[in-house]
């Protein structure tokens, strides 16, 4: 079994992620492979003391998508579970579980786990984290989404959502799939576009509730709003989805998961004024959140200069997919 993880100065986080992955050969032989795109804080030793092949790169040859094909390539098993240097095992059954999706589906091309917030993240992430993880098997069972024959040349954005979703980093994808539908060579969103792909082509895709990792993120109020533009750029690269942008809307869209927040603390004990401090963090949380998506959503309007600076990723382009011509050109 082989666990591939792209590193780019992956630091501390990085070597205890590639403990957890050692701690899951007490259950399958583990095939560690690392590609780092110039790392300068050691974490090639670091990879290469915790028993990984490491692959290097020049960073300017990095892409999301082309990178993890070239780990597939390199990969020599048949089911390749990919993470990021930030994402770690939630327990030492956490191989076990994920590989066992692939038993759940005898079609699966992808399985994939939930993520479980790190000790630091914020209520608002916390609740967003349970709430959209637990919504895929609300009966803590495995799912499994395939498509209708009628239903593979339906429009694209009759999958977004639940249907749809996929993670790489925390998610296995079969090499018999993907020699048919690998990773498309695109800068962001590479495993939605490859959920998409392999659902189309009549392929199983597999959630398992009891594969978790610890993994989230905490920003400051701009990084939000350039986190939520990325992603929400993706949105609309891989489902053409446009965020609705009226006054009622954007303040929908900020007061009603406050609202959400400061429920979910109550109902863990929070305290009167710990609840007003609740509620502060989170309009300031979901108020950058829907900005980021609003300006995501329409970046085909913007001037690249503009798009840059609004990226966490610095970057320009938008890159629609040609789902019949194969990968769409960019644009900015």
């Amino acid at each position: 079994m082989t666990v591939a993880i792209p590193v780019r100065n992956g630091g501390r986080r990085l070597e205890q992620v590639l403990s957890a992955v050692r701690a899951q050969a007490t259950q399958r032989s583990v095939e560690l492979l690392v590609c780092d795109s110039g790392s300068a804080d050691g974490s090639v030793g670091l990879a290469r003391e915790a028993g990984a092949f490491v692959l290097q790169i020049d960073p300017s040859t990095f892409s999301h998508g082309a990178t993890r094909n070239l780990m597939m390539e390199r990969a020599s098993t048949e089911h390749v579970v990919f993470l990021t240097q930030d994402a770690m095992p939630a327990g030492d059954t956490w191989l076990q579980a994920l590989l066992s999706g692939f038993d759940v589906a005898d079609d699966a091309g992808l399985v994939f786990g939930p993520y479980v917030p790190k000790a630091d993240a914020s209520l608002m992430v916390r609740r967003e984290l349970a709430e959209w993880f637990s919504s895929l098997a609300p009966d803590g069972r495995a799912r499994v989404d395939r498509l209708a024959v009628d239903e593979r040349e339906a429009p694209v954005a009759a999958l977004l959502g639940p249907r749809g979703f996929f993670t790489d980093a925390n998610g296995a994808v079969s090499r018999a799939a993907w020699e048919r539908f690998p990773f498309r060579d695109v800068p962001y969103a590479e495993d939605q576009q490859l959920a998409v792909d392999m659902l189309r082509a009549g392929y199983a895709k597999v959630f398992v509730p009891g594969a978790a990792v610890e993994h989230s993120h905490e920003y400051s109020t701009l990084r939000r709003v350039q986190r939520c533009f990325d992603e929400w750029r993706a949105l609309r690269e891989v489902y053409g989805f446009v965020e609705p942008l009226t006054a009622t809307t954007a303040r929908d869209r900020v007061l009603a998961p406050a609202r959400a927040d400061v429920r979910w603390a109550r109902t863990r004990g929070a305290s009167s004024a710990e609840l007003g401090a609740v509620a502060v963090r989170a309009l300031a949380h979901h108020a950058a959140r829907t900005a980021g998506a609003a300006l995501g959503s329409r970046h085909d309007r913007l001037p690249p200069a503009v798009c840059r600076r609004l990226s966490l990723e610095s970057r320009a382009t938008f890159w629609p997919i040609d789902r019949e011509n194969g990968r769409g050109d960019a644009t900015t």
